[in-house]
């Protein structure tokens, strides 16, 4: 029955996505049902064959020796922040911006970035069905996280148009950093979390494929490079400066969402307490989301228990989550354990969206900025149906 109710809540799931669509009848079904199988195929491997896991951990082995150099870098500076035992916000997630975008801008401007991502986005445009870009972002944004992996496309989305900029806000509501795996997996089965990642990936094209299907020519499906257009390349040096620069600039930004959007999040909670203590913006949305924690296959206890853990994740963050169930997590079945798992592994939450709000007022025009601004409703909806799809999807083979 419970396997039923679970295959059940992949289609309420991807119903939800299509009654809510800016446009169903643009929507690409064959990509749709091509992702789809894909992701059950990476599902039933990850969680059949150990080796698969392996993988996508030395992926994620990789970007975190990246980020080990950047703490290098800001420990230079302030090794009063650095070498504690658990860093904070600013340094751990957004100070690293500081070597990654001058690295990746540096990679653009030499022509290996746009080269990598024209053939390697090739080859995944044609698994996809969707855009070269678009593609190449989904693999991109699996490890460097939504901050990251924006700020280093900022020349692809400058160029881009409005639409295409708003399909990867919302794609970016559902990513990770690699420098949070280790930690994730000392506190959670790391079997389920690398399950999740690659899952969360291919979840984030299907959804915003339904949600808000972009379609493009053949002459717009291209990779952006510093002399398009004639334009004359600047010298390395002021390129680099200029790039620096920014990323500074995007650090400030971006800090300066988060902040604000965690204090009006808090602000709405203390004043709903006003009413009753239990009335709270996590209990509210732990109510919503109990249907959608019951169409994961759970018994109805189970299910209550998920969807409270739910609430508080996207009010809060996948950490508050962690330690609240690490001791309790043995008492409960081992499909509660690889959807629970499953579901808290991503940033959508309200700081996420903050912080990808932030990044893109930060690069791109007003115009582009506004009507992503006005689709924030909507990066949210993308990324909770990521993560509950996600979550059904990988409870199919554990039981």
């Amino acid at each position: 029955m419970y396997f039923a109710v679970n295959i059940l809540g992949i289609l309420v799931f991807l119903a939800v996505g299509v009654l809510l669509s800016k446009r169903r009848k643009e929507i690409n079904w064959r990509g749709v049902s091509t992702l789809l199988v894909l992701n059950l195929v990476i599902a039933w491997f990850l969680s059949s064959f150990s080796f698969g896991r392996e993988i996508v951990s030395g992926m994620a082995s990789a970007f975190v020796w990246l980020f080990s150099v950047a703490y290098d870098g800001i420990a230079f500076a302030f090794p009063d922040w650095v070498h504690v035992k658990q860093m904070n916000f600013f340094t751990s997630a957004l100070l690293p911006i500081l070597l990654v975008v001058p690295m990746f801008d540096v990679l653009t401007y030499i022509g290996v970035l746009p080269f990598i991502i024209k053939w390697a986005g090739k080859a995944l445009a044609l698994l996809t069905h969707q855009p070269k870009f678009e593609s190449f972002f989904a693999i991109e944004m699996m490890f460097l996280g939504n901050v990251d992996a924006l700020a280093i496309s900022s020349l692809q989305l400058k160029r881009m148009k409005a639409d295409r900029c708003l399909t990867l806000a919302m794609m970016s509501m559902s990513c990770v950093t690699a420098a949070m795996i280790g930690i994730y997996s000392s506190i959670m089965p790391a079997e389920f979390i690398m399950t999740a990642i690659p899952l969360n990936i291919i979840n984030a094209l299907i959804v915003t494929n339904i949600l808000h299907p972009v379609k493009i020519s053949e002459e717009e499906d291209i990779i952006a490079r510093i002399t398009d257009g004639g334009k004359q390349r600047e010298p390395f040096f002021s390129f680099l400066g200029n790039s620096i620069v920014g990323a500074g600039r995007l650090v400030l930004i971006i800090c300066a969402n988060v902040i604000a959007f965690v204090a009006l999040a808090a602000l709405v909670d203390k004043l709903l307490m006003l009413l009753h203590t239990d009335f709270t913006l996590e209990n509210m949305l732990g109510i919503i989301m109990f249907p959608f924690a019951w169409l994961t296959g759970l018994d109805v206890h189970e299910a209550f228990i998920l969807g409270q853990y739910m609430g508080t994740k996207l009010i809060t963050n996948e950490f508050v989550v962690m330690l609240q169930v690490q001791d309790l997590f043995e008492d409960y079945s081992r499909h509660m354990q690889c959807v629970l798992t499953t579901f808290i592994t991503s940033f959508a939450n309200f700081g996420t969206l903050g912080m990808t709000l932030g990044v893109l007022k930060g690069m791109l025009d007003e115009g582009k900025s506004q009507l992503i601004s006005h689709n924030a409703g909507y990066m949210m909806l993308s990324g909770v149906l990521v993560s509950l799809l996600s979550a059904a999807i990988a409870g199919l083979f554990v039981w």
